[in-house]
């Protein structure tokens, strides 16, 4: 070869890439998993709603489990679903200032520790 370099084979470069690309998914989906936990120990230690515990676990279940809708090396799917899962947890915890906004009596009662 020309230039003294090494050949590296087109099939090996993306397989390469690729592999790569899947861990670096893969890393931004555990990082979504702990965020979600997270979230979620942090409102139960507070005392504020958490959401459907089935929200939660089926998160958790879809990431672990290897059936997905996209096929697990694309770790997408799993994170558009983690996401999701996250909204709802945080959702809850609107859901409950919103309502508490609607009643004021309710809301200077959990000011007051009532």
């Amino acid at each position: 070869m020309p230039g003294g370099g090494c050949p590296v084979e087109t099939t090996t470069l993306v397989i390469i890439l690729a592999a790569a690309l899947a861990v670096v998914v893969l890393a931004f989906a555990v990082a979504v998993l702990v965020r979600l936990v997270r979230t979620r120990r942090e409102l139960r230690r507070a005392g504020l709603p958490t959401g459907p515990r089935w929200v939660f676990w089926g998160a958790v279940l879809y990431l672990v489990l290897p059936t997905d809708l996209v096929p697990d090396p694309v770790y997408l799917d799993d994170i558009g679903v983690l996401l999701l899962a996250l909204r709802t947890v945080r959702g809850s915890l609107g859901a409950r200032e919103r309502s508490s906004a609607h009643r004021p009596d309710r809301q200077l009662a959990n000011d007051y520790g009532k």
